[in-house]
């Protein structure tokens, strides 16, 4: 009879997002539960109204009476040792605090001029009076070259903060040549390269050398335009199957020179692939060729503070209270 037949029932709702599913809140858990202080400092200052003070204070904890960085700050490097890819590291932090100067930095220098090769420029690695672990990647030798690998990007940072010391004048000129007459290269050093250019005071010289480079990154396919065919882009020679770059990873910020190498879509496409490479446990993965369990666990945090900072940069939604339809996260502030 009419009206006795079982009504159907409505579809349900599509639920609200949730302070446990948005991308910040499950990174937030995974660096609570397996980053270093230091990660977990930087990650209460970018995402939760920290105080850099906090940030300072646990990377000063890897400074080494020389002036340098040691103790593993980068953790493919092992020891106490200063090396200058923990330099490298090191300031790329104090340039997220805006506080890369003072007294600190002109003695980083010293200890810059101290360790760089016969033409100014810093090695990979520097030889030790003792062997400490190291990534097989990064080999040591008795007389290193200097590498664009590690100063560029220490060049970079500085010239961006309006350093002005001796040391810098050789390096500066060891980077201008190194990225002008490269021919053959790999994503990592180009990467340095762009790390360099984004900060190098002469901006129509280094536009004109970002072009060129963006050339050679298209020509050679160093970037994978399309992550959905990542076989068409094989891995350089000694890195890991699955260690490729992507253009996020040139144009880690919308400003960068880099940015001019990819179309609107590829960028996207590169961004939806990174938002998406969020994994079950919060954090993001790591490609680079895994050596030991420590650095793999250590670098993990980091490569999660880098993906998180890049799609914020390109307003990429992560969750946050301040963002339309984003869901409210504890601590003791607005994301910075």
């Amino acid at each position: 009879m009419p009206g006795d037949e079982a009504s159907t029932p409505a579809p349900p709702s599509p639920a609200a997002p949730s302070a446990a599913s948005a991308p910040l809140a499950r990174a937030e858990q995974f660096i609570w539960l397996t980053a270093r202080v230091l990660e977990q400092r930087r990650f209460a200052f970018h995402f939760l109204g920290g105080d850099p003070d906090p940030v300072d204070a646990a990377l000063g904890s890897y400074l080494g009476e020389d002036g340098g960085y040691g103790h593993a700050l980068d953790p493919d490097l092992r020891g106490p040792l200063s090396q200058p890819l923990h330099t490298a590291h090191a300031l790329r932090i104090l340039d997220g605090l805006g506080r890369c100067a003072g007294q600190r930095i002109e003695r980083l220098c010293r200890h810059l001029s101290r360790v760089s090769t016969p033409e100014g420029a810093l090695p990979l690695v520097l030889p030790a009076p003792r062997d400490y672990p190291a990534a097989p990647y990064h080999p040591v030798c008795d007389d290193p070259p200097g590498a664009l690998l590690t100063t560029g990007p220490v060049v970079g940072v500085l010239h961006r903060n309006r350093i002005w010391h001796a040391w810098l004048f050789r390096a500066t000129d060891f980077c201008w040549e190194r990225v002008e007459t490269l021919r053959h290269s790999h994503p990592y050093e180009i990467q340095s390269a762009v790390a360099f250019l984004d900060g190098a005071p002469d901006r129509a010289r280094a536009a004109a050398a970002a072009d060129r480079l963006g050339r050679l990154v298209r020509e050679r396919r160093l970037a994978v335009l399309d992550p959905g065919r990542c076989e068409e882009y094989p891995a350089s020679p000694g890195y890991a199957p699955g260690e490729r770059l992507f253009p996020y990873d040139y144009a880690r910020r919308p400003e960068s020179l880099a940015r001019g190498w990819f179309t609107d879509e590829e960028m996207r496409r590169s961004l939806d692939f990174l938002a998406a490479e969020q994994q079950p446990d919060g954090g993001w993965p790591v490609r680079r060729r895994a050596w030991a369990p420590g650095s793999s666990l250590e670098r993990r945090p980091i490569a999660t503070l880098e993906a998180l900072l890049t799609l914020r940069a390109y307003g990429r939604p992560l969750g946050t209270a301040d963002e339309p339809g984003g869901v409210s996260l504890p601590g003791p502030g607005r994301p910075r």
